[in-house]
């Protein structure tokens, strides 16, 4: 085994590792959790009131 054959397995084990992640992101059962930590920044801000004066 030369090096050219470690390279050409590390790429294939990056590539197999890749679309694992694509796959798990892209699952159904993940979209819930994502849409909710989608929503994480916009928790914690106060509701806009158009009827305030700007300061």
């Amino acid at each position: 085994m030369d090096l050219n054959d470690l390279r050409s397995a590390v790429t294939v084990i990056s590539l197999m590792t890749f679309l694992g992640i694509v796959g798990w992101a892209w699952a159904r059962r993940n979209q819930s959790r994502f849409d909710e930590a989608a929503m994480l920044p916009f928790q914690d801000e106060a509701p806009n009131d158009s009827t305030k004066e700007p300061s």
